[in-house]
C-alpha cells in the first residue's frame, strides 16, 4: 500500500484591465475608456449593448474576487495550502488482536511445609535444585520429639503392666466364686457370701477391659509420636524445580497455627502458562483454543506462541476497572520462560485474508468546506454531517483532482487496516488519508496579496491611480 502527497495549487489568473483603458496592446485603442463606445460599425454598435458589456466584466471580476479572495485568505493566515495525501486500496489480509499483559507461571507448583515446629538441623535443596519425589530436602532437630516417643513407649509398658494385673486378678476371683458356689450348693455358706463373689469376678472383668483400652490409648499415643518424630525429616511431595527457599539451618518454624511454607517446588517447567487479565469490553471475543503470541523484555525480537486454555468467571476489580483472569497454555521446551516474567500478550480473535481493506487514516479524514472551497472542489461537493454507527464509515476518494465522499461498511479492524463489508469501491481506487498544508513564508504572501490588482496595489507597493 503506497501513499502519495498531491498538492493543490490554485491557478494564478491574468490580471484583468483596470478601468480606464480597454487594451495597452492594441495601439488602436490607446486612450479609450471601456464605457466609451466603440469606433466601429453601427451595426456591430447595436450587437453589443453596453448592459451586456458591463454584466461581462462584473461577472468576470466576481469570480476572480473570489478565487483570489480564497487564496489570500489561506495564504493571509499564515501561507497554508490544503494538499491532498492519498493511498490506493488493496486486497489483504486483516487480524484483530486483543492485546494485554500477563504474568508466566508454572503449570503446577508445591508449597513444601513443617508440619510441626522446630529448628532446621540440615537442608537438602537449594535454590534451583532438581528434587526428585521422597527427596529428603531437610530436617529438624529430633530430640525433643525422641523423648516424647520415648515416654510414650513407657506408657505403652506401663499399660500392659496394669492389663496383666486385671487378667490375673480375674481369675483369682473367678476361683473364689467358683468355691463360693460349691460351698453354697452344701450350704455351707450363705447366699450373701455367694452375691459378694460373683459380684468380684462381674468388677475384674471391667476392670480387665479397661486395662486393655489404656493399653490401645498408650499405643496411639506412641504411634502419634513416632509420626511427629517422622515430621522432623521433610521430603518433596513430587519431583521438580525448587523455585523458592524460606528457611536457613538454625532457624525456627513454628506450625501453631498453619504450616510455614520451606519450599516451592515447580514440577514441570517445560510447561508453563500465561496468567493474564482481559478487560470486560474485550473478553466478549475471548475462547479457549485461540491462537496467542506474546513477548518478554529478557528476550527482545523472540515471539513465543501459546492457546487460550480457560477463561475464568471470576472477576477481579482493580481502580473501577473489571478484568478476568484468563489462563494460556505456554509450551516452553528449552525452558526460556522462567516463573515470575512479564509478559506483552497478543490474543488473535478474527482473522480475515484477501479481503478489500483501507487505511484507518482514510477513515478519520474530516475536510471541511473551506478547504473544499479551496481546492476547487464542484459546488455540489460537501462534507456529509450525518453520525455514523460504528459499523459505517465514510472514505473521501481523489479522482482526477476531484474529491467524492462514499460511505462504506466496516469489518475488523488490526489498527492500521480495516477490512470493507459492501463498500462499492475496488481494489486500486485512490482515497484520501489526510489533508495537509504548505506553509508559504510571510514575505511570499504579502507579496502575493501586493500583486492582486483587485486590492488596487501594484507590485512594488504603490497603489494603481
Amino acid at each position: 500500500m503506497t501513499s502519495t502527497t498531491q498538492p493543490v495549487r490554485l491557478t494564478a489568473l491574468a490580471p484583468l484591465p483596470l478601468p480606464g483603458t480597454v487594451g495597452a496592446d492594441n495601439p488602436a485603442d490607446a486612450g479609450r475608456s471601456i464605457w466609451d463606445e466603440p469606433q466601429t460599425d453601427a451595426r456591430t454598435t447595436r450587437g453589443m449593448t453596453r448592459a451586456k458589456r458591463l454584466g461581462l466584466v462584473f461577472g468576470a471580476v466576481a469570480v476572480v474576487a473570489t478565487g483570489v479572495g480564497v487564496s489570500a485568505y489561506y495564504v493571509g493566515r499564515g501561507g497554508a495550502l490544503p494538499q491532498v495525501t492519498t493511498a490506493v486500496l488493496s486486497r489483504g489480509a486483516v487480524t484483530k488482536v486483543v492485546v494485554t499483559t500477563g504474568s508466566v507461571q508454572p503449570v503446577t507448583s508445591v508449597s513444601v511445609g513443617s508440619q510441626v515446629s522446630g529448628t532446621v538441623s540440615w537442608l537438602g535443596a537449594d535454590f534451583n535444585s532438581i528434587v526428585r519425589k521422597g527427596q529428603v530436602i531437610a530436617r529438624l532437630d529430633p530430640s525433643l520429639f525422641e523423648a516424647q516417643v520415648a515416654q510414650a513407649r513407657s506408657g505403652v509398658v506401663m499399660a500392659n503392666a496394669n492389663l496383666d494385673r486385671s487378667r490375673v486378678s480375674l481369675l483369682d476371683t473367678q476361683v473364689q466364686y467358683r468355691r463360693m458356689k460349691e460351698l453354697s450348693d452344701r450350704q455351707l455358706v450363705s447366699a450373701s457370701d455367694l452375691d459378694a463373689a460373683s459380684s468380684a469376678v462381674a468388677s475384674a472383668a471391667a476392670s480387665l477391659k479397661g486395662s486393655e483400652a489404656q493399653v490401645v490409648q498408650a499405643q496411639a499415643s506412641l504411634n502419634q509420636a513416632q509420626v511427629t518424630l517422622e515430621h522432623t525429616v521433610i521430603t518433596a511431595p513430587s519431583g521438580g524445580t525448587v523455585m523458592q527457599r524460606s528457611v536457613d539451618v538454625g532457624q525456627t518454624v513454628a506450625a501453631s497455627m498453619s504450616s510455614p511454607t520451606m519450599f516451592v517446588i515447580a514440577a514441570d517447567l517445560t510447561r508453563m502458562q500465561l496468567n493474564a487479565t482481559i478487560d470486560e469490553s474485550d473478553i466478549g471475543m475471548i475462547r479457549p483454543g485461540q491462537p496467542v503470541t506474546f513477548s518478554v523484555d529478557a528476550y527482545p525480537g523472540i515471539p513465543f506462541t501459546g492457546t487460550v486454555l480457560q477463561v475464568r468467571l471470576q472477576a477481579l476489580v482493580v481502580s473501577n476497572v473489571t478484568t478476568y483472569p484468563t489462563i494460556i497454555d505456554v509450551p516452553n521446551p528449552e525452558a526460556k520462560l522462567r516463573p515470575g516474567m512479564t509478559a506483552t500478550v497478543t490474543v488473535v480473535v478474527a482473522n480475515r485474508s484477501d479481503v478489500l481493506r483501507v487505511p484507518n487514516g482514510a477513515l478519520r479524514v474530516r475536510p471541511t468546506a473551506e478547504m473544499l472551497s479551496a481546492m476547487g472542489q464542484p459546488a455540489g461537493t460537501t462534507a456529509p454531517t450525518a453520525k455514523l454507527s460504528s459499523s459505517e464509515g465514510r472514505v473521501w476518494t481523489f479522482t482526477k483532482g476531484v474529491l467524492s465522499p462514499v460511505s462504506v461498511r466496516l469489518g475488523i479492524t488490526d489498527g492500521a487496516f480495516t477490512e470493507l463489508l459492501e463498500p462499492g469501491l475496488a481494489a486500486g481506487t485512490t482515497v484520501v488519508t489526510a489533508f495537509t498544508t504548505a506553509t508559504t513564508s510571510a514575505a511570499t504572501a504579502k507579496s502575493a496579496t501586493m500583486a492582486s490588482p483587485l486590492l488596487g496595489a501594484q507590485p512594488g507597493g504603490r497603489r494603481g491611480r
